[in-house]
């Protein structure tokens, strides 16, 4: 018994190593975003699309890589998403362009859906339904250490070479892969043979794919484009296609039942809404501070540390609390404190002091962090094992979508208030204040975006307080 008990903080070690791993580069990343700009001669397309593009594969991935790891086992998937990232890291630091840039990026998703898909079911197999929120607590704190650090290491990695943010990668990859392969054990593997959900598969694949690429260019080319509103179309038909063919099969790629079960459903769905409130934020700040107020990449990675700072100290305080209290209250409650910080930067002005400005971001990350953990946890001990892998990739596709989305709608807001070449220059630092800059024109459109997530963020808490009390899993027959 006192193995088993120690076994699974050792679990824990590997899947937050995956977690540090993962934000870190992450987050280090975008504070280069700038500077990778100039050194490659990337347009801001290709510099928005080498996040969305990560997030996107990421979105796609993860609930076919749950349903796998439900049958074959997770941690197989978990250290091959490790050596996976840490390889595509290495071709990173070497591309000569931003196309490659982009494709390599690509090739870590892969990785990183390997890994995310796995880690949080990894946690709920090993730790009991009582301990589940204190455990994913400290995920999450060691999440938001990661998105502190991150920003600031980014910052003096720059002043090395851009290129240094992902051979960093290589070393904490390496030993984070042999640890896990050393350490984990599979805990779960289905007892029964089962054929995988190949057509189904596609469909989603496909279906997602379109959707999350139309929402993504109708906003920076507009939504009546022909190619936007085709891809509306295929979305629609291949998921009708998806949801008919997972109703007959027996061994569903997605199982549907995760979203009959209401409690559930509205988990999920208030994951969404999070992350179309708040996945751009970060991208946005980066835009002001650099750009706006011309502050360099090391100074503007202090600046976004109150953010992960509070998120840091809310998440493993708000895990412990939802395994005595339940999630439902604390996730509400944190969604509307994420959204009174969100209200405070809608007001924010080129003038706005950093104090103020640093309080804003410690509301929001302290919101952010009282629901992602409870959210998480009520999530995972409502499945049974069988479904923890499917589960976690859903909750994950849920945030990942959300994020895309949140950046492609808050970039259409601020392009249609100034110039491509001007947002470029802005982003870039090569026109800051008053040599060319429409300041005003882009403070608009920066409050119109925040304006936006604050009231998608009262959404969602409405959402998250509307699931009622957890729910026992029933199994249903296919029909």
């Amino acid at each position: 018994m006192k193995q088993k008990n120690n076994y699974k903080w050792i679990a824990l070690s590997c899947t937050t190593i995956g977690a540090l791993f993962s934000v870190l580069s992450g987050s280090t990343l975008m504070i280069a975003l700038p500077v990778i700009m100039k050194d490659l001669h990337a347009g801001m397309g290709i510099v928005t699309w080498i996040l969305m593009g990560y997030m996107l594969i990421m979105t796609i991935l993860v609930p076919s890589v749950g349903r796998v790891a439900d049958m074959f086992g997770r941690k197989k998937l978990y250290v091959s998403g490790f050596a996976v990232f840490t390889i595509a890291s290495f071709f990173c630091a070497t591309a000569s362009n931003g196309v490659w840039l982009l494709a390599f990026r690509m090739i870590q998703a892969v990785g990183g859906a390997l890994m995310i898909a796995n880690s949080t079911a990894i946690v709920a197999d090993v730790f009991p339904r009582e301990e589940l929120g204190k455990a994913l607590g400290i995920n999450g704190m060691i999440i938001s250490i990661a998105s502190v650090i991150g920003p600031i290491l980014g910052g003096f990695l720059i002043q090395i070479g851009w290129r240094s943010i992902f051979y960093i990668n290589i070393p904490i990859g390496i030993v984070g892969t042999l640890w896990a392969a050393f350490q984990l054990k599979e805990d779960y593997v289905e007892t029964e043979k089962q054929k995988f959900d190949w057509v189904g598969t596609f469909t989603f694949s496909v279906g997602m794919l379109s959707l999350l690429l139309a929402l993504t260019l109708g906003g920076f080319t507009g939504w009546l484009q022909l190619p936007v509103l085709v891809l509306f179309l295929a979305s629609v038909v291949f998921l009708v296609l998806f949801v008919r063919t997972e109703k007959k099969s027996a061994a569903p790629m997605l199982d549907l039942q995760l979203f009959r079960i209401r409690a559930l459903a509205f988990a999920y769905a208030s994951n969404l809404m999070n992350g179309i409130a708040r996945g751009a934020v970060t991208f946005l700040l980066i835009f002001y501070f650099q750009g706006i107020k011309g502050v360099d990449p090391i100074h503007a990675g202090i600046l976004l540390a109150p953010i992960a700072v509070s998120m840091m100290i809310a998440s493993p305080v708000s895990g412990y609390f939802s395994d005595k209290y339940g999630a439902r209250v604390l996730s509400s409650i944190g969604l509307l404190i994420s959204a009174f910080g969100l209200l405070g930067m809608v007001f924010i002005t080129e003038k706005t002091p950093y104090s103020v400005l640093i309080l804003y971001m410690f509301v929001l990350g302290l919101g952010s962090g009282m629901f992602f953990s409870p959210n998480s946890s009520s999530i995972m001990g409502m499945v049974p094992a069988g479904k923890r892998g499917i589960a976690a990739g859903v909750r994950t596709m849920a945030l990942n979508a959300g994020n895309v989305l949140s950046i492609a709608i808050s970039m259409a807001i601020i392009s249609s208030s100034i110039s491509q070449e001007a947002m470029q220059g802005l982003f870039m630092g090569t026109q800051i204040g008053s040599k060319g800059i429409a300041i005003d024109q882009f403070m608009s459109g920066l409050r119109t975006a925040f304006l936006l997530s604050f009231i998608i963020s009262v959404i969602a808490a409405v959402i998250s307080y509307s699931r009622g009390t957890e729910q026992q899993w029933i199994e249903e027959e296919p029909s």
